[in-house]
């Protein structure tokens, strides 16, 4: 599996619009800064924040679970309510990841 990293982010966005590497590295910082300080607000319970043709970033509640059970020793535990993230992709990734692979391969030699 390949990691990309913020930088390599960066990099892609500073050859697509043509600026140097060191205005885009602010621009790409400050926009998942956003994005994390939205998503980590406690104010709100849910949240969801919607980028047309990429896809939405949710925050929900979880249920707590009153009689959840530790799989090491078998003891039964209480784990709170808490909140956790979900990504649901847009329909053009949704659409693109559902192209058959060799289609895709063969684009890229293109």
């Amino acid at each position: 599996m390949r990691t990309v990293t913020k930088k390599e982010v960066a990099k892609r966005v500073a050859r697509m619009m043509g600026q140097k590497i060191y205005i885009t590295e602010d621009f790409v910082n400050s926009v998942f800064q956003v994005l994390r300080e939205i998503l980590s607000d406690p104010d709100e319970r849910e949240i969801r924040i919607e980028i047309r043709d990429f896809g939405v970033f949710e925050v929900k509640e979880t249920k707590p679970k009153p009689k959840a059970r530790n799989p090491r020793t078998g003891e039964i535990i209480y784990v709170p309510a808490r909140r956790k993230t979900h990504f649901k992709p847009g329909k053009l990734l949704k659409d693109y990841l559902k192209e058959p692979l060799e289609t895709k391969k063969s684009k890229k030699k293109k």
